[in-house]
């Protein structure tokens, strides 16, 4: 499982419940197929920002919409290998195990080249309104990789 599978169960994991320390997250990660050490953990929770407070762990407001702005030109430049457009829909290929993340990233920027995504192992497809805009989701990824 990669990285950024791990850090999105993570995401979802603490939006669900309130995870009270990091050997409990550790257990719940585990049984969604993600085994982790205690050290890769602990950078996990440094990367997505996390904060350990009296309920639990939690995100800080500013620093998750923060990390989402940031986190998408880096994913697509340390990830993403090519993207082509075909009609309305494009797809991207990336490296194994990061299209999803790359997908959920995209998504979340809201960009209107991207009506939506689907993210597999190491491809994505992204639906565009049309072939204009397929054109242009292509020419802003090819850039971000250059």
């Amino acid at each position: 499982m990669s990285k950024l599978s791990r850090q999105k169960v993570i995401q979802d994991l603490v939006d669900q419940k309130s995870v009270a320390s990091q050997d409990e997250l550790r257990l719940l990660l585990a049984r969604r197929g993600h085994a982790v050490t205690q050290a890769t953990l602990s950078r996990d929770i440094h990367e997505l920002g996390l904060v350990k407070t009296p309920d639990g762990y939690s995100f800080l407001p500013d620093d998750r919409g923060k990390a989402h702005l940031v986190s998408v030109e880096r994913l697509v430049r340390e990830f993403v290998l090519d993207a082509k457009a075909a009609q309305n829909l494009v797809v991207i290929r990336t490296s194994a195990g990061s299209a999803q993340g790359v997908a959920a990233a995209l998504d979340a920027e809201s960009w209107p080249e991207v009506v939506g995504t689907v993210g597999g192992d190491d491809t994505i497809l992204i639906v565009s309104p049309d072939t204009k805009h397929a054109t242009l989701l292509v020419r802003r990824i090819r850039e971000i990789l250059n």
